[in-house]
C-alpha cells in the first residue's frame, strides 16, 4: 500500500489522517512510523516521520509506505566494534542492510546502533556493505562527522581489505592480480591476492582490497575473472545457493578525525 496523503488543517495529527486514508489500525500505523516506512514533506524537504503527535502544518504531505512482510521482519543482530562517540563501527552480520528504502530502515545497522547505542544518538550512512556480505561497517553520528567520513572513502583515504572465497584455482592468476575493468561506466580497481586453495583446488581463498567502491564490485570483477564468490546468487553459478556469501570486509585503516591519529579495525578472527 502506498498513500500520499496531504495535510488539510494544523489539528490535524498523521495518525488519524493515514488511519482514515488506509483503514490500517493505529497499532500498524505506529508500527509502520517507528520502521521507517512514514515520511513528512514539508516544502522541499522529505524526512521520515516516525512520532505520532508529531505537529502538523497545513500544506504538508504525509506518505506512508506499507508493506506487511517488511515490516515484521527481524534484523539480524550487529556486533559492536568500537563506539568513538561521534562515529561507531560494526561487524554487520549476512542480511543485515547498509540503508533503508521508503518502505523501511528497521532492518539497516543505522537504525540499529541509533536504538542500541548509549547514550542514543541520530545515524548517519557513510558507506554501504552489501546485504549478502558480512563485515566491517562505520556508522556516523552527526551529520559533520558523515561528511567528514564521506570525504576520506571519496579521496580514497580509507583502506578497506575483505575475504572472498570463490570458485576454481585462483593460482594461475599472477600476485596480486589488479583489475581495473569499469563498472557501470565509472573506475573500478580491485586486487587480488591468493592466499591459500581449498577443497583440493576447487576453492580459492582470497585477500581483496579495492580503491573504489562500486555496487558488487568485488564480486563483479571475480565472477567476470571466472571465479565466482562462493554463495553468490547474483553472479554466481547457482551451485553454492544453501551457503552465505562468503565475502567479509575484516579491516578498515584510516586517520581519524576525531582522534586526529591514525587508526586500524579489524574482526578478531583476522
Amino acid at each position: 500500500m502506498e498513500l500520499h496523503v496531504r495535510v488539510e488543517s494544523a489539528d490535524e495529527n498523521a495518525l488519524g489522517l493515514l488511519q482514515r486514508a488506509s483503514g490500517l489500525s493505529k497499532q500498524r500505523i505506529k508500527l509502520a512510523m517507528t520502521q521507517g516506512a512514514v515520511w513528512l514533506t514539508r516544502g522541499r524537504h522529505t524526512q521520515r516521520l516516525r512520532r505520532a503527535k508529531r505537529v502538523l502544518r497545513a500544506g504538508d504531505e504525509v506518505h506512508l509506505y506499507y508493506d506487511a512482510n517488511i515490516l515484521a521482519a527481524v534484523p539480524p543482530e550487529p556486533t559492536l566494534i568500537a563506539d568513538v562517540g561521534k562515529y561507531s563501527v560494526w561487524n554487520k552480520p549476512y542480511g543485515l542492510r547498509s540503508q533503508g528504502s521508503k518502505w523501511g530502515d528497521h532492518c539497516t545497522v543505522v537504525r540499529w546502533a541509533e536504538r542500541h547505542l548509549h547514550p542514543e544518538r541520530p545515524g548517519f550512512t557513510v558507506h554501504r556493505l552489501d546485504r549478502a556480505a558480512n563485515g566491517l561497517i562505520i556508522v556516523a553520528h552527526s551529520k559533520k562527522m558523515a561528511a567528514a567520513l564521506s570525504e576520506l572513502f571519496r579521496k580514497r583515504e580509507v583502506e578497506k581489505s575483505y575475504r572472498a572465497l570463490v570458485a576454481g584455482d585462483f593460482s594461475k592468476h599472477a600476485k596480486p592480480l589488479r583489475v581495473t575493468q569499469p563498472i557501470d561506466g565509472k573506475e573500478a580497481i580491485s586486487e587480488f591476492s591468493l592466499l591459500e586453495l581449498c577443497k583440493h583446488g576447487e576453492q580459492s581463498l582470497l585477500d581483496v582490497r579495492i580503491e573504489t567502491g562500486r555496487k558488487h564490485q568485488i564480486r563483479r570483477h571475480l565472477a567476470e575473472l571466472g571465479h565466482a564468490v562462493v554463495g553468490d546468487r547474483l553472479y554466481g553459478t547457482g551451485e553454492e545457493d544453501s551457503v552465505d556469501l562468503q565475502l567479509t570486509a575484516y579491516r578498515l585503516a584510516f586517520h581519524c578525525p576525531v582522534g586526529d591519529e591514525r587508526v586500524e579495525y579489524r574482526l578478531g578472527s583476522e
